[in-house]
């Protein structure tokens, strides 16, 4: 039996001067409602999830790799052209700007074609040699497989953000990618409209509410 798991929202990926890198996920729809999580790697490589309840940061964390799973109160959304995200110690404000030539290319593509596993699987090697670290498909831990939908990217031009309380510097690129998973966000900080799916084949994956 294949177990199914679809999020569909946004991910912002975040860069900053002193080596904090974040990518935040903006839910609005998953098998646990709508939610924020936000992924940190701090600039000696230790990962840290900020999850918004237990059974979410678990779910995650059997996806992704981390070294520390915190469950905080996490508060983040994007109004007009404005990101806001208040994760336990992590606080970014940031500025959306315009869309990247790889938006414009990605909102060509029907959006029913842009989130099938087939097409992301295809096209996987293409994302890579255009978006250094990007990949569309690959293995997840525990078997499990997944798939990163984008139909539209949106460069963010500006941000602020801190670290338990300190200024992580000023904005910059993704250097070295996140370590998460077997896909980084891209390089450029921005800001993606997303459909993830994650597939199990076999094994239990009871204890989460699925969708297949």
């Amino acid at each position: 039996m294949t177990k199914r798991w679809v999020f569909d929202g946004h991910i912002a990926g975040i860069g900053t001067e002193s080596g904090l890198r974040v990518v935040v996920g903006l839910w609005q729809q998953s098998p646990f409602g709508a939610f924020a999580d936000a992924m940190v790697e701090l600039p000696s490589g230790h990962r840290i999830l900020l999850a918004p309840a237990e059974e979410v940061g678990d779910f995650i964390a059997e996806v992704y790799n981390f070294d520390e799973t915190r469950v905080v109160d996490v508060a983040a959304s994007r109004s007009g052209h404005r990101l806001r995200v208040d994760a336990g110690p992590l606080r970014i404000r940031a500025a959306v700007g315009a869309r990247t030539s790889l938006g414009a290319f990605a909102r060509l593509v029907p959006r029913p074609v842009a989130v099938h596993p087939r097409w992301l699987r295809a096209v996987s090697p293409l994302a890579a040699r255009l978006s250094a670290g990007v990949r569309t498909a690959g293995a997840a831990r525990g078997g499990r497989q997944e798939y990163y939908g984008v139909t539209d990217l949106h460069r963010i031009d500006s941000a602020s953000v801190s670290w338990d309380g300190g200024d992580a510097g000023s904005l910059a690129a993704i250097r070295p990618a996140v370590t998460f998973g077997f896909s980084s966000v891209p390089p450029e900080p921005s800001l993606a409209r997303v459909r993830t799916t994650v597939l199990q084949v076999g094994g239990d994956g009871k204890k989460y509410p699925s969708q297949g």
